[in-house]
Formats: C-alpha cells, structure tokens, sequence
C-alpha cells in the first residue's frame, strides 16, 4: 500500500485514525527514533492497527526561534521515504501553527492525540515516546505524563530508552548536526544507520566546470544544517535509482564568484543532462576545507586530486 501522508488532524476518515503512533520530530530517522518506531510498529502488530508517525511541519523551532539558522537534517521527501522503509502506514505531518502552540500537554492529547466526533483528532490506540518527549505549551508534557494521560483517555503508552554507541554517546539529531559541522560525515552516518545525504533540483550554475573538464550538478542547500564547508567524496542517487559515485565541493566558489552555499557535485565518468531533477547525494568522507586559489590552473590541479582521493574512497578499483 505504501506510506499516506495526512497534513492535519481534523476532519479525518475512518481509515486515517486508530493507528498505533509514534511522537516526536524525528529529523534525521536516527537510530533513537528508528527505536521509538520500533515500539510503535510491536503495538500495532498486537493491535492489528496502521502504524503511524506524528511530527509537525514547520519544526516547532521555526516557529519560535525563525532568525535561527537552518538546522534540518533532511526534506519532507526523504523523511517519508525512510519512515516507509521502517513499515509506517500513515505520516502526520500536523501543522505547527499558532494554534497548535497554544494547547497545553492535556489539550494537545485530549484534541489532537485522541479528539471526538466527526473525524477530529487521531483517536490513537498506542502512542510510543522517547524518554525526553516533551509537548504541549512550554513543554510541560513528559513520558511520564503521557502514560498517565493514556490511562485517562484509555490509550497505551510506550517509552524508548536512550540508544547509545558503544563509547556511551547517545544517538540524537544534534549529535548528526555537530558532527556535520565539525566535517566528521562518517560520524553522523553511525547515528543516523546511512550517510547523510543532501537532495535537491539541479540548478544551472557558471557552467566552468563544463568548460574544465569535470562538468558538476549543482544543488541548493537551503533549509538544510550547513556541514563544514569543503570538499567531500560522495555517492549520488539519480532519477532512475543509479547511485554515481563522485567528489563535491559544499560552499560558496570563493575563488570563481561568490554563490549562495550550495552542493556542487562532479559525477565521475558520467556525462548526461540531470538540469531540472531531483538528485540525492550522500556526503561519504570530509577531503579538505574549501580553498581560494590564487588561479584556475591551481584550482584545477587540486580538483584532479581531490578526484583521486575521493575515488579511492567511492569508487575503488576492482
């Protein structure tokens, strides 16, 4: 059947409330929210219900924070696509409004979680949690509280421990996004379980590249945490499912016309026209910080051997 994505909670179907749910923001599906899911997905096995995430849209810091620098760790897209691949039937993106703002935690139970007549609210049977849940207005909800308001409003509760790696750090969407800046990619894949990747349409840029030789496939970053600028070996998933392997530059050209930050990716032994399609490139290993060369002929010979370092990492020889 396949993931549905439903933007709201009022005026539901039938078919659209009763799931077992998992809350929560879930920016990045790491492994501490594939382990809130996991509870999720056991309770609506032993219900025989949808399996459902709720989040919201925009991410409740957009609201309240909006001069905060972009810090999402991935698009609406690829969120579905991983919650998809975990087994979720149904994708709550509720609206973050000011409404929604306003609840306190026994509202945003009792009207969104639950709700009555007439398709309003989700009518949960399960909700999963992580440990440091917090919801309703000033963030006075907890697990602790949910479970209490479950066994009020006559829905199950489960809470999620803190999933940690073997060194004790625990698994958490700032640790992703520290490690992106900090341009330890390999790092943010080990919390995520994939590498990070950075999806987008593909721009036309100055075209040099073409000219020099090793034509690239420029993205915008836009909403997306902005990892340590420089240049990355990387994998990228065309249109079709292909994955190329490649070397990028993330940053702002300062040697050829300052640009705003964006992922300019050459794809190796590849030559096809990708201007207008949606590409996803995985940041595999950080190469070096993003230089200003004193000339083209520099710049290109330092390119050629970035090619040679990243190829030994994405593309080595059989």
């Amino acid at each position: 059947m396949g993931l549905k994505t439903i933007h709201g909670w009022k005026n539901l179907s039938d078919s659209e409330r009763g799931a077992c749910v998992a809350l929560g923001n879930f920016d990045g599906v790491h492994r501490g929210h594939q382990q809130v899911i996991a509870q999720a997905a056991k309770a609506a096995q032993d219900a025989k219900a949808p399996l459902g995430v709720v989040t919201f849209d925009p991410h409740p810091r957009r609201l309240f924070r909006p001069s905060e620098p972009a810090f999402k760790l991935m698009t609406h897209n690829q969120q579905a696509r991983a919650l998809e691949a975990l087994g979720v039937d149904l994708l709550y993106l509720l609206p973050f409004d000011f409404e929604m703002a306003s609840f306190n935690d026994r509202e945003f139970v009792e009207k969104v979680l639950v709700g009555g007549p007439n398709g309003q609210g989700l009518g949960v049977k399960h909700v999963a949690v992580g440990f440091d849940i917090s919801f309703g207005r000033g963030r006075t909800g907890s697990a602790e509280l949910m479970k209490a308001y479950g066994a009020e409003y006559g829905f199950s509760v489960s809470t999620a421990e803190p999933v940690a790696n073997r060194d004790g750090e625990k698994f958490s969407s700032t640790g992703v996004r520290d490690a992106l800046r900090e341009g330890h990619p390999e790092g943010a894949a080990r919390i995520l379980g994939r590498p990070f990747a950075i999806e987008g349409v593909v721009r036309r840029g100055q075209q040099l590249g073409r000219t020099l030789g090793f034509p690239t496939a420029n993205v915008e970053v836009e909403d997306y945490v902005v990892p340590r600028l420089g240049v990355y070996a990387t994998r990228t998933r065309l249109p079709d499912g292909r994955e190329v392997p490649g070397v990028a530059n993330l940053g702002n050209n300062p040697t050829t016309g300052e640009v705003e930050t964006r992922l300019e990716t050459w794809l190796f032994d590849f030559d096809e026209d990708l201007y207008g399609q949606v590409i996803e490139t995985d940041l595999i290993a950080f190469l070096r910080p993003e230089l200003k060369f004193d000339s083209i002929e520099l710049m290109v010979e330092q390119i050629l051997r970035d090619e040679q370092a990243a190829r030994a990492i994405v593309a080595p020889a059989f």
